[in-house]
């Protein structure tokens, strides 16, 4: 065999997959169709949005708190053309990064289209100037995913677009419409929206960011709201169409007919793994009803020696859960104990302020019948938050009623994304709300506002009521 393992793609699964096979021995080629490194994460998604949206709360800051501490900012101006520089700045700076990290371990790196060559773990990749074929012991599928195209409204690039032109749009729009009030929609619209356009997010469910529990996305949406977004929440998109020149969402509510104005119209109403022109089927690799990827506890498919990770398989669509895979798969290839603890994957949404969570949320707890206490504690009553103008939001706890055993962790304030790490942790080693509670933490913190809520649980909180 040429290799031990052949990894086809390099998102943040791939990578890392292909990284810790070369930690383990395994002679390793890393196959991806793009120029550079990355895959959607870091090109068209997690860090090119995250970058806009810091630059875009710079911008929040000065407009509407720099004054109340003293600080005069006059005549503020922006310069998409610069944003987009910086975006992409930071986007090369990971993509180099990769690059080191992949090549100073001496993992071929295969630009091209990869399929699958039939049943001997065979790999054919295509490229511009022909093709070459690879062979492998064991091949790792981490292709990813690609946004859902709605079958009556398909992505023209121009009017009708995914995320990826919607991170990279040229001039701010007079008038965007969202579709889908989950992370993606959420995120990109709050960085028009502090740009300076005039943003409407259409969703067919009854609330923003619905896979939080009711309270957290209550207040999501009055701080959204606060903060210039709109929502028209319980609508369903029935089409676009153009009128007098201009592009009109068109929906349905209560069986009234909706229609929103917009220059541009942002479809992020989920994602889909990425599997074409893999020729799965020529090599036995069966999908399920959903279009992913069949694997076992060991991510193997059902084809001998072919593995899949990430997007393309079972489980939520984030970069981190890809990673652990892309570990634990390759640990498991090597005869080691790979394992991934998919009760404990947290999930964020970058708005300001951020969302966080991780486990069961008090809704998702109770539909289970499960008996829970309930620790809250809110950002108003923390000096940090009071000194740094973060007030908004509150932690919640959701502990067994029984056990005192950790089910779940919602955040919403600001650095949720950094403070979840935290509840993770306590979760992974099974930890009580009092184990948290009577861990130490740094004063002034937004992290005490954590154990406060842990505390809460026990109505043993010290600084609320």
């Amino acid at each position: 065999m040429d290799y031990d393992l052949i990894v086809i793609g390099s998102g943040p699964g791939g990578y890392v997959a292909a990284i810790r096979a070369a930690q383990l021995g395994l002679k390793t080629a890393l196959v991806e169709k793009d120029p550079v490194l990355g895959g959607t994460c870091l090109n068209v998604g997690c860090i090119p949005s995250k970058a806009l949206l810091h630059s875009t709360e710079i911008l929040h800051t000065l407009e509407h708190n720099a004054a109340a501490s003293g600080i005069s900012a006059k005549e503020i101006k922006t310069d998409i053309a610069t944003l987009m520089k910086k975006k992409e700045a930071v986007v090369n700076q990971l993509n180099n990064g990769v690059k080191t990290l992949v090549t100073k371990r001496k993992i071929d790196i295969v630009q091209g289209k990869a399929r699958l060559g039939g049943n001997d773990n065979k790999i054919i990749v295509e490229t511009d100037k022909g093709g070459q074929t690879l062979e492998s012991k064991h091949v790792i599928i981490a292709t990813g995913s690609v946004p859902v195209e709605l079958p009556f409204m398909k992505f023209d690039g121009k009017t009708v677009v995914s995320s990826t032109e919607a991170i990279a749009f040229d001039k701010v729009p007079e008038k965007l419409v969202v579709v889908g009030a989950g992370a993606i929609g959420l995120e990109i619209g709050s960085v028009w929206a502090r740009l300076g356009s005039e943003v409407t997010v259409v969703e067919l469910l009854p609330q923003i960011a619905p896979t939080y529990d009711k309270d957290v996305s209550k207040l999501a949406e009055r701080l959204l709201t606060k903060q210039g977004l709109k929502f028209s929440l319980g609508a369903k998109v029935t089409g676009v169409k153009t009128d007098k020149g201009k592009s009109v969402l068109t929906a349905e509510k209560d069986g009234k007919p909706l229609e929103f104005p917009a220059d541009k119209i942002l479809v992020a109403v989920g994602r889909k793994p990425c599997t074409s022109g893999l020729d799965l089927d020529k090599a036995g690799v069966e999908l399920d009803d959903k279009g992913r990827i069949k694997t076992d506890e060991h991510f193997r498919t059902t084809a001998q020696g072919i593995y899949a990770i990430g997007d393309v398989i079972a489980g939520p669509m984030l970069a981190h859960k890809a990673e652990e895979e892309g570990v634990a798969c390759v640990e498991l290839i090597a005869g080691k104990a790979g394992h991934v603890n998919y009760d404990l994957v947290p999930g964020v949404v970058y708005t300001e302020p951020e969302i966080a969570s991780v486990g069961l949320g008090e809704d998702a707890a109770k539909e289970k019948g499960l008996k829970v206490n309930i620790g809250k504690f809110p950002f108003i009553a923390n000096g940090r938050a009071i000194a740094t103008d973060a007030t908004d939001g509150f932690v919640k706890v959701i502990a067994d009623a029984e056990t005192d055993r950790l089910l779940g962790v919602q955040i919403i304030g600001r650095n949720a994304s950094e403070l979840i790490a935290t509840a993770v942790a306590h979760m992974e080693y099974s930890g009580s709300a009092e184990d948290w509670a009577r861990t130490m933490h740094a004063h002034p913190t937004l992290s005490e506002s954590m154990k406060e809520a842990a505390m809460a649980v026990s109505k043993s909180s010290i600084h609320s009521l």
